[in-house]
């Protein structure tokens, strides 16, 4: 078995919504199934029971080993405790070939389920060991790695109910919620509103205390210390007991409370210094609690209580301790709930005043206290008091996160009870914290969880925003570069700043920021993150879903241009029509509800996607009696098509209506596949809700010229004769461009044609055969890139399209692009036409500039 072309599907895609890794399995005749109830199933189930029933793929009767390589590496994740379960195995046109799609939950997580399912595979057919513990193990182990933490994941769970869209930044904490010009950020339960000189005043402990004592809010007095003697002698002035603290610090890194006397309070001093700057502060009694503020409300409480075990007459401290570290919500950092204790040296600190050491064994009963301060990082536990804090408590956490200027702020109190107001206690605020951990209040110890996570997002998000911008995402076979580019016109036009991707490159607010071809999901998701986007259309070519998915979750509008007969088929898989539908439907199954696919109803297999829209349907044709078109009309649905001249637009009695002579890009209605990318444009707009007024700005505002829509069908002038400078390069583009050209006036007609290697024979010649019914001479030219064919191999195949050409008289054949164009020019006359089929576009048009811009100067006298 050998697995290659291993996929991470980071968006919805082909197969599902879902992420997921994708495979390519070849398996040798010999080994490419198992026989039900065999050796080999039973050695399998024995490894990994987890495993369900299988069935077979097609006709066949035994489950195919590829299949098994499915279910393994998906059973092994879930072993892991990832969340998955979706998975599919099929057949590719190869022989004993298939594709496997595994959902993950993190991709590296995945990638390495795969490598161990293939391994576990590899081992029960050779019969020898495997260790499936240490595998799942590992697996853990990069899942807690690289997964959310407690606290940012659930602000990220909170924006997923609402709807809301993120994307991780980093593989940490930075987290991206909604698009463009609308989005926000987080690092963990930090946001980005949050300024550096808040976060600064926070993690200064001293200025801090000021702050606070400034705007009335009890706090402890103390003061930074220079060494170990001022600090000696500023807990004598303070009176023990005192606390010991770095000034900069956070998590209860270093910091040790309830110092009695001068060989603990070294220990302390020696924790706290390893962390840089030292505190020395009055110590308040009471218990400590933390009051999580999010912007001007408190939000949850909790009593943080110090590590601690319990005596039983039996076990040493050392012993007690392993037993709680043994409880499955502790664990090492902030993955899980609850820390494990450490027996470090502030801990034997604390077992000495106690008069214990670690292999003492505590009375039955013997509550054995192992630190003084209760961050949970500690191992300390928690219990929710948010419905015992008291009005003027809340108001003082409020007054000091205001303060400071930090709108989530972790309030550390040390008081007998949050149900009093400090002042009649002797309590007070001992810290405050930009980026509090918000685990203690998602899955208390003891008392019950709090929604902070829905509370940020709240806070991000009011209610009734989602943090989008609207997106549209363009497919098709044909037009779908030139429909983007027209659609982007039109928001322009209704004052949007937009983001816009295409096969020619990325467009923020009118600039370019990338070229080439931008049809992915890379560049897609560049646009989304970019501040300015306040609307994004998006060209989602095939290879880009094959390769990733799709850059974004959902669309407001999905736009099929066409299907037609297909191009590139034989590519990746898509060996047909039917299969390039189910591909490029994926932008129409991630409409959002509220959303539109925009369908060409002339095409049928275009059609036919309307009923796997979750949204609503838009449908468009030039004629505007297609059966299609009438009885969703009679729907009262909304419909675009072409009336007596006019675009019209139409949904139950409403109706809108623009002249075609008012949209530049048809030539007053006479280009065929022009009007309909019009139609899709408008459709699309409407769709968002774009007036149409608007509509009607951008439509009569957009040149297709050269610089606006480059090797879209632009028209040159070239000494009394017409050039047209085209990108078409499959049967379908030939059949629309022929339509094109034969309704413009011309006296002789040529065309300058080559192919690319990567289509199938019949794509190749078929396009030769439609041009040599109406042109007089054809051009051929051997393309840059032969993609995978011999020297001339497509020439010859070119030639054979030509072979009982009805029209074409003359065929020439050049090598070179540019060469090409020259020969082509040389022989133009007055009032002829040629159509050049660019494939260098960009440095083919610049090259037709320049000889046009030549024969246009003056000959000197």
């Amino acid at each position: 078995m050998d697995v290659t072309r291993i996929r991470a599907l980071r968006g919805p895609n082909l197969w599902s919504r879902q992420t997921a890794i994708e495979a390519v399995v070849h398996c040798a005749p010999e080994e490419r199934a198992i026989e039900r109830g065999a050796p080999l199933e039973r050695r399998l189930r024995e490894l990994l029971p987890e495993v369900g029933p299988l069935r077979a793929v097609g006709t066949a009767e035994a489950v195919p080993l590829a299949r098994w390589l499915e279910h393994l590496t998906l059973a092994l994740q879930a072993r892991a405790g990832c969340r998955v379960s979706f998975s599919r195995t099929a057949l590719a046109p190869e022989d004993g070939v298939y594709q496997i799609v595994v959902e993950y939950t993190e991709e590296k997580v995945g990638r390495r389920a795969l490598e161990l399912a293939q391994q576990l595979l590899a081992a029960a057919a050779g019969g020898q060991a495997f260790d499936t513990e240490a595998a799942v193990a590992q697996l853990r182990a990069i899942d807690e790695d690289v997964r959310l933490g407690p606290s940012t994941g659930s602000i990220v769970n909170a924006a997923l109910v609402r709807g809301i869209p993120y994307r991780r930044l980093t593989e940490g904490s930075l987290v991206q919620f909604g698009w463009g010009a609308r989005q926000r950020r987080i690092w963990a339960a930090e946001v980005d509103s949050t300024g550096a000189v808040a976060e600064a005043i926070a993690q200064d402990k001293d200025l801090t205390k000021r702050l606070l004592a400034a705007a009335g809010v009890p706090v402890p007095r103390g003061r930074p210390v220079k060494d170990l003697e001022d600090g000696w002698a500023a807990a004598l002035d303070l009176g023990l007991p005192i606390v010991v603290k770095p000034r900069d610090g956070n998590q209860g890194k270093g910091v040790t409370v309830n110092v009695a006397d001068r060989a603990h309070y070294e220990i302390a001093y020696r924790a706290a210094d390893e962390i840089g700057e030292v505190m020395v502060e009055q110590f308040l009694p009471g218990h400590d609690f933390r009051l999580l503020v999010v912007g001007e409300k408190l939000v949850a409480a909790s009593r943080r209580d110090p590590p601690y075990v319990v005596g039983d007459g039996v076990h040493t401290v050392r012993q007690l301790v392993d037993i709680v570290n043994a409880d499955p919500r502790r664990g090492d950092g902030h993955a899980n709930a609850l820390t494990r204790i450490r027996l470090d040296d502030i801990a034997l600190a604390r077992l000495d005043l106690q008069g214990l050491a670690p292999d003492a064994v505590p009375a039955n009963g013997q509550r054995v206290v192992l630190r003084h301060n209760a961050n949970l990082s500690t191992g300390g536990s928690a219990t929710d008091v948010t419905d015992d804090v008291h009005p003027e408590v809340a108001a003082r956490a409020v007054s000091a996160a205001r303060m400071v200027g930090l709108e989530i702020c972790g309030v550390d109190v040390v008081c007998e009870t949050v149900g009093v107001p400090l002042e009649r206690q002797r309590g007070g605020v001992v810290e405050v914290n930009a980026a509090p951990g918000l685990r203690m209040h998602l899955a208390p110890s003891f008392g019950k969880p709090r929604p902070v996570g829905e509370a940020i997002v709240e806070r991000l998000f009011p209610v009734g925003q989602d943090g989008r911008v609207p997106v549209v995402a363009v497919t098709g076979t044909n037009g779908k570069t030139t429909v983007t580019r027209l659609i982007a016109q039109l928001f322009a036009a209704a004052g949007l700043k937009v983001g816009m991707t295409n096969t020619d490159g990325v467009w923020v607010d009118g600039h370019q920021i990338d070229s080439g071809d931008c049809s992915g999901p890379k560049s897609a998701r560049n646009v989304l993150m970019h501040p300015d986007t306040e609307a994004a259309v998006l060209e989602c070519a095939r290879g880009g879903m094959l390769r990733e998915g799709l850059g974004f979750d959902r669309c407001q509008v999905a736009v099929v241009t066409n299907v037609g007969a297909g191009d590139h088929l034989g590519l990746n898989y898509i060996t047909t029509v039917e299969d390039l539908a189910v591909l490029k439907r994926v932008v129409v199954q991630n409409v959002a509800e509220s959303g539109f696919a925009v369908l060409n109803a002339a095409d049928p297999i275009t059609l036919a996607m309307a009923q796997h829209c979750p949204g609503g349907v838009i449908l468009f044709a030039v004629d505007g009696h297609h059966p299609a078109l009438v009885a969703h009309r009679a729907q009262g649905k909304r419909s675009v098509f072409v009336e007596h001249g006019h675009i019209v637009a139409v949904e139950g009695s409403a109706r809108a209506q623009l002249p075609l002579r008012e949209v530049p890009l048809t030539r007053g209605g006479t280009i065929g596949f022009q009007v309909e990318n019009a139609l899709a444009a408008v459709a699309a707009a409407w769709g968002c809700g774009l007036s149409f007024d608007a509509v009607s700005a951008g439509l009569a505002s957009f040149v297709n010229d050269a610089h606006n829509a480059p090797g879209r069908f632009n028209v040159m002038d070239y000494r009394g004769a017409t050039i047209i400078a085209d990108y078409g390069h499959n049967p379908d583009a030939m059949r629309a461009l022929v339509g094109a050209v034969e309704a413009m006036p011309a006296n002789r007609r040529s065309v300058v044609i080559s192919a690319a290697g990567d289509r199938r024979d019949q794509d190749i010649r078929e396009q030769t055969q439609i041009l040599g019914a109406a042109f007089d001479s054809v051009l051929l030219y051997q393309d840059a890139a032969q993609r995978g064919r011999g020297d001339g191999e497509v020439m010859a195949l070119l030639r054979q399209g030509l072979r009982d050409a009805p029209r074409t008289s003359q065929v020439d054949e050049i090598h070179g692009e540019f060469v090409a164009i020259d020969r082509a020019l040389e022989a133009l006359q007055p009032g002829d036409l040629c159509l050049v089929l660019v494939d260098q576009v960009e440095e083919a048009l610049a090259h037709l500039e320049r000889r046009i811009a030549e024969a246009s100067e003056p000959v000197p006298a």
